[in-house]
């Protein structure tokens, strides 16, 4: 019978096994799913396929530059320990590397890019997920370009727990890591407060205006107070009003300013951010494996 593209993503994404290898094992199985599941766990290949329902929410930030492009990436891992090990990070910066090198559209395109002779992204991902006994995966990734005039700057904390990427114009690569070390630790999550969305400023004067410490005071009075907290709200959440990391003395503007540039972007990823982690009782798991 003939397999569609349909059927093969459903599988790849069931068991994380290459494309090739899921088309092949449908192939050998007429089209059905559970028996070509089966069938990939016979092949050698149940290590990986056994863990597509586990949540992976640890992992590292990576982010890699090459010319006048970067790349950040987020590769998760089900613990820290495994993120900790040689064979991660080294596919954490084989991952980076290559997604800087052919800049993919989306996670499925990078996951289907040739790394080797007859080896996708995705081949070389799985072959560490059986190596390390926990599910890998590439959860995201950003492609940002520059001009010869703009500098990146990037930053890792926490042995890239979180990682920040800058662009900045004008300034020096070392002010723009000093602002990418400032992204990294204060996560502003916007460039400047005219970025804000107005959804965004209209949702925080509602939650404001039914503050209860405006109750009783007249409309006038309560609508100055808003307006001085949404000022103060956008200065928190805007990296270009918030008071500068290294010095706190002056804002970020200010610094920038202080080295004859400006900034124009910022990308911090966080592991795990979002992500909803499993909470596991150890011992009620133990019981079941000795049951």
């Amino acid at each position: 019978m003939a397999i569609t593209a349909a059927q093969v993503k459903e599988l790849r994404d069931k068991t994380s096994v290459g494309m090739m290898d899921a088309k092949k094992a449908l192939v050998e199985a007429d089209g059905d799913l559970d028996k070509a599941i089966d069938l990939l766990r016979e092949k050698g290949m149940a290590k990986a396929a056994k863990k597509g329902d586990r949540v992976a929410a640890e992992g590292m930030t990576a982010v890699a530059v090459k010319g006048n492009r970067a790349a950040i990436i987020e590769l998760n891992s089900e613990t820290d320990f495994v993120a900790g090990n040689a064979e991660f990070n080294e596919l954490l910066n084989a991952v980076a590397n290559t997604i800087v090198e052919f800049a993919p559209a989306d996670v499925e395109a990078a996951l289907a890019l040739e790394v080797q002779e007859g080896q996708t992204l995705n081949d070389k991902i799985i072959g560490t997920t059986q190596i390390t006994g926990e599910k890998i995966t590439l959860r995201r990734f950003s492609v940002v370009e520059k001009s010869d005039s703009e500098n990146f700057g990037s930053y890792s904390h926490l042995a890239g727990s979180i990682s920040a990427l800058v662009v900045v114009d004008g300034a020096s690569e070392e002010a723009a890591k000093d602002i990418a070390m400032h992204v990294a630790a204060i996560a502003p999550q916007f460039v400047s407060d005219d970025q804000v969305p107005a959804d965004v400023v209209a949702k925080e004067k509602e939650v404001q205006l039914a503050s209860e410490d405006l109750n009783g005071k007249p409309d006038n009075i309560k609508e100055r107070m808003v307006e001085g907290r949404i000022k103060k709200f956008l200065a928190e959440i805007s990296l270009l009003d918030q008071p500068f990391v290294k010095n706190g003395d002056q804002t970020v503007a200010q610094f920038i300013a202080s080295q004859n540039g400006s900034v124009k972007s910022f990308v911090r990823y966080q592991v795990g951010d979002g992500i909803e982690k499993q909470v596991t009782d150890l011992a009620e798991e133990v019981a079941k494996q000795l049951g």
